[in-house]
């Protein structure tokens, strides 16, 4: 009987893990996690050695190696639409990669207003989406890549911090409203075709506000 009573006390305990919603620090950790796992597939697709990130992609309400999957999946998806946009971020910035806090306020600037428009509307629906949160993956990847060839690894755990500033900052409360990450994974278990339609439109419509925080990033240094 007490060796029951134990297991029940501990199936008990199991649950409550599984079933409460994740911190804000869990969610900033695990946004972190997943930087780093996305800037290591983009060097390693640009043919740039860099060391697994010694981590364990797991974490309360499902596996982050499943989101971390479809993060890069979706990542693929949006950089394929626009492959230019993706590409030489330091450039199109006009930034030089040498100096963390350049690196840093031109990544957070860009940020910022990728997510403008959720702090101008309050209308459901409208604000922040996951393309723009895979956006947001997509800038820190290819600004990685130009700081490593720029000779300054160093900067990738500068871009990882930022990051995880930002979703501090700006998108705990409605990671949270979610259920956390793995609320990314319902963008690829859908299978109908007009939510694939929708993805690619949201997907087009964050390329836009990328080249709009460009733009104002330019705008607002010189």
């Amino acid at each position: 009987m007490e060796m029951l009573r134990r297991s029940s006390v501990f199936a008990s305990e199991v649950m409550e893990v599984f079933d409460r919603s994740p911190t804000d620090k869990e969610l900033v950790s695990q946004a972190k996690a997943l930087c780093r796992d996305y800037i290591h597939s983009r060097l390693n697709r640009a043919n740039i050695g860099w060391p697994k990130p010694d981590q364990n992609l797991s974490g309360s309400g499902g596996s982050l190696r499943e989101v971390s999957s479809v993060l890069l999946w979706l990542g693929d998806e949006l950089e394929y639409l626009r492959p230019s946009v993706y590409r030489n971020v330091a450039r199109q910035l006009n930034i030089t990669v040498a100096s963390e806090s350049v690196v840093s306020d031109a990544y957070l600037a860009v940020a910022t207003e990728i997510f403008s428009t959720a702090k101008r509307t309050k209308r459901k629906g409208l604000g922040i989406t996951w393309g723009k949160v895979v956006s947001l993956y997509a800038v820190a990847g290819a600004l990685a890549v130009d700081c490593v060839r720029h000779g300054h690894p160093a900067m990738v755990h500068t871009i990882v911090d930022c990051l995880g500033e930002f979703v501090s900052k700006s998108l705990v409360t409605w990671l949270k409203r979610r259920g956390g990450w793995v609320d990314i994974t319902k963008c690829v278990v859908n299978t109908d075709p007009s939510f694939r339609s929708h993805w690619l439109v949201s997907a087009a419509c964050t390329c836009g506000h990328f080249l709009k925080a460009v733009v104002f990033y330019l705008l607002r240094e010189h």
